[in-house]
């Protein structure tokens, strides 16, 4: 598997070549996992309801085709994307989500953070609020998209949004639990983490 550190990246041209790649495959091709930061984006998978807009401001708003409502991305925030085969790992979608979550549950209990999942909303969740967002498209036994974590960020865009079609759900990241978390450090554990669920 190979491991892409991309740093800050815009959010379009990045999507595009998830989608390129994706299109591009083979059999032989290595799966890769892409950990980045966005600058400031909303996006909105396939069938979200712009209504769970609240309020629109300078943060440009995307439409994209992971499943899924409205999220935000920005600096501060990791995001890992999962290019994999999954004929080839033998697993199906409900299975790379759960591996997700599981590995941002496992990551965040090193730092001593209590998180779980919820079979009706994916994600992982703390009892204080959403701190880890995820959603998958899935080509020809193919998937991209992935996870993001909040890290140590600015939550504010959060309230101009029902989170993941949820109104008044709380966001909440790691420096609400650990003081200044570093994200490099964080990037490269959770990272691990996900490997070792992965293969």
């Amino acid at each position: 598997m190979i491991i892409r550190n991309l740093g800050i990246q815009p959010y379009i041209p990045i999507w595009e070549k998830m989608q390129l790649f994706t299109d591009t495959r083979d059999s032989f091709t290595d799966d890769e996992l892409w950990s980045l930061q966005h600058p400031p984006v909303f996006t909105l998978g396939r069938h979200s309801d712009e209504s769970h807009i609240l309020q629109r401001s300078h943060i440009p708003i995307v439409k994209i085709d992971r499943g899924g409502q409205v999220t935000y991305h920005g600096p501060g925030q990791i995001v890992i994307y999962c290019l994999l085969d999954l004929h080839r790992l033998k697993k199906g979608v409900r299975q790379v989500v759960s591996i997700m979550e599981d590995s941002v549950i496992e990551f965040l209990s090193h730092y001593g953070v209590k998180s779980f999942a919820k079979k009706e909303a994916p994600g992982v969740y703390t009892d204080e609020g959403k701190i880890s967002a995820l959603g998958l498209r899935v080509r020809k036994g193919r998937c991209y998209h992935g996870l993001s974590l909040n890290i140590d960020m600015n939550l504010r865009p959060f309230q101009d949004i029902n989170p993941c079609g949820y109104a008044k759900l709380n966001i909440v990241q790691l420096s609400d639990y650990v003081e200044t978390p570093s994200i490099l450090k964080c990037e490269q554990q959770l990272i691990q983490t996900l490997i070792a669920r992965l293969v």
